[in-house]
Order: structure tokens, then C-alpha cells, then sequence
């Protein structure tokens, strides 16, 4: 079987930067532990595949190279991308069935096409004792403020010391017991930005997301509250690094970012 795949990079203005996403298109749904193992070859963050369903309308999936997710946003984007860019031109808008329920991407000006993700609404989270233990885990100071939603949030106060942050540490060992494998730092934003991020999934095979769409989820309606904006500009600090225009719109975040195409290519399966 030969499938074609494009490589994405999101929420980057040219290749080598953002998020990269591998996307298979499909004409109709193949196993999914054929896809797993795709996803699992490819070693990006994340394999998204589509299958048409309709006019502007598309089943969606997405894979990391261990594990089926539920929700995510930067191979969402890139799909999105593919489809307005060149396998489907003439459309507006395009709405992706998802796990998460319906995600819409609308065109954008300037190939900044706009993303429509379920909000993540987060609330405190565990003691003084468990925020000393995520700086431990991370090598670093303890957060000042640890939030749940699908992910921990730690919430530090100076910028740098999310920049300064080496890996994902042992994060995954700390919230295994709690059934959640995501962990978000972020700090009020430095160089221009509202707020600055990092997402770490080692235990879904990505050690360091570089930029995460689903994390911006939880970040921006506690950001947009903290800072009594409605759309706040923001950078997730890997060392890829990506830009995100993210808009708290109640049950709903916006999120909004460039895209560019790495690699056209045709796999053998």
C-alpha cells in the first residue's frame, strides 16, 4: 500500500521551526495499529490522519509515536493547512470530527488560519508539599501555583525560569500515580508576550512537545483572566520555539499561527 504524507511544520513562519505534524490523507480508514505503527516510525509529536466525509468535512485522528490522543492542535492546524493550501483550495472553512468533538479551522489572512478547540478550564491542584516536588522533578524552583485541567499547570513568576528549563525531568514518574501524563510550565511573558509555556508528555513518547495547541487550551482562559485580556500574544519557549495568537472566546479558545510545508512524500506500507 502506498499512502502520501506531507510534514507540517505549526504555528511557524518558515521550516525548521513551530511544531512539526506528519499528515496521511486517506480514502478510507486503514487498522489503526497500522497507523500506530506509522506514527511510531515518523517520531513526531504527533501522525494526524483524515478521511473525507463530506463537503468541508473531515474525520480526524491523531497519533504520538506511542499512543492514540485525544485532542491535538498544532497536526489540527497543519491538517487544516494541507487542505486550504492545496488538496482542497476553494474551501473556507473546514470542521474535523474529533475525539474532542468538532474542531472548525477558518481560513485566515495571510495563511494564519484560525483554530476553534474545546476551552480547558482549570482549577487548584494538590499542596505545597506536590509543587516542591515538580520543582525537584524539574531541577528547579517550586511553582507558586499548580493548576489542573487535562494537564498540570505549574505557574511560575519570572519568565526565565521557564525558559530555563533543561527537559522534562522526572515529571513523568510524579504524575503517573495521578493518572495525568502532560505537565505545562509557564511564567508571565517576557520579550513582548503575555505569558510564555513549555509542555512536557514523556510518557506519551514526546519528552518535549515543542508547540502545543491542546496545552493553550488550559492557558489561555487562565491567562486571559489573570491579565484581564481577551487575546493576549504568546510564545512556548522549546528549544524549537512557536508563536500562537490565542483568543479566550468562554467555552471555546482560538488560537491562530502560521504554518509551513517541510516535505511532500509517499510512504510504502
Amino acid at each position: 500500500m502506498k499512502l502520501k504524507m506531507w510534514q507540517v511544520d505549526a504555528f511557524a513562519p518558515k521550516v525548521l521551526e513551530g511544531n512539526p505534524a506528519a499528515i496521511v490523507p486517506l480514502a478510507a480508514w486503514i487498522d489503526d495499529r497500522l497507523m500506530q505503527k506509522i506514527a511510531n516510525e515518523n517520531n513526531l509529536a504527533e501522525t494526524a490522519f483524515f478521511v473525507k466525509t463530506g463537503e468541508g468535512q473531515y474525520h480526524l485522528r491523531w497519533f504520538t509515536p506511542e499512543a492514540e490522543v485525544e485532542l491535538c492542535g498544532h497536526a489540527t492546524l497543519a491538517s487544516a493547512w494541507l487542505l486550504f493550501e492545496q488538496l482542497e483550495p476553494e474551501l473556507k472553512r473546514v470542521d474535523f470530527r474529533t475525539r474532542s468533538g468538532i474542531l472548525t479551522v477558518e481560513r485566515g489572512r495571510d495563511e494564519k488560519h484560525v483554530m476553534s478547540l474545546p476551552s480547558d478550564l482549570v482549577a487548584p491542584y494538590g499542596d505545597a508539599g506536590f509543587a516542591k516536588q515538580i520543582g525537584e522533578a524539574l531541577s528547579t524552583s517550586a511553582p507558586s501555583t499548580v493548576l489542573k485541567g487535562r494537564y498540570v499547570l505549574g505557574v511560575w513568576d519570572d519568565a526565565k525560569i521557564v525558559r530555563g528549563l533543561s527537559g522534562p525531568g522526572d515529571v513523568a514518574r510524579l504524575l503517573h500515580p495521578h493518572g495525568i501524563w502532560g505537565m505545562i510550565a509557564t511564567a508571565p511573558g517576557d520579550q513582548g508576550y503575555d505569558f510564555v509555556s513549555r509542555f512536557f508528555a514523556p510518557e506519551k513518547g514526546v519528552p518535549e512537545d515543542p508547540v502545543t495547541g491542546s496545552a493553550h487550551c488550559a492557558l489561555t482562559p487562565y491567562w486571559a483572566k489573570r491579565l484581564g485580556k481577551k487575546t493576549l500574544k504568546a510564545r512556548q519557549v522549546s528549544p524549537r520555539g512557536g508563536d500562537l495568537v490565542c483568543t479566550d472566546d468562554g467555552a471555546r479558545t482560538m488560537l491562530s499561527g502560521p504554518c509551513a510545508l517541510y516535505m511532500t512524500a509517499e510512504i510504502s506500507v
